[in-house]
C-alpha cells in the first residue's frame, strides 16, 4: 500500500494536528499520547508545537531537526476527519 504524502498541516487546540493528505483525505491526529515520550515533552509548550511544519517531500512534520512524525503514522493512527 502506497501512503499519501501529506501537503499540509494545522496545529489545533488540545495538541491535535489536522494533516492534509495529497489523495485528498484529512485526518486528526492526536499526539497527547506522545507526550510522555522524552523526545515529545517539548511539544507540551503549545507555542512550541504550533510551529509544526510539512517536511519537504511530505514524508513527515516536524518542529525541529529532532522532532518529527511520519506520514505512515499521521496516517495510519490518525481520525479521519469528517
Amino acid at each position: 500500500m502506497k501512503i499519501p504524502r501529506i501537503e499540509q498541516v494545522k496545529p489545533q487546540e488540545g495538541h491535535i494536528l489536522l494533516v492534509s493528505f495529497n489523495n485528498g483525505e484529512k485526518k486528526k491526529y492526536d499526539i497527547n499520547r506522545l507526550l510522555n515520550k522524552d523526545m515529545f515533552e517539548p511539544l507540551k509548550n503549545q507555542a512550541f508545537f504550533n510551529n509544526v511544519y510539512v517536511e519537504p517531500g511530505g514524508y513527515a512534520v516536524a518542529w525541529n531537526s529532532e522532532i518529527d512524525i511520519s506520514e505512515y503514522e499521521l496516517w495510519q493512527h490518525g481520525e479521519e476527519k469528517a
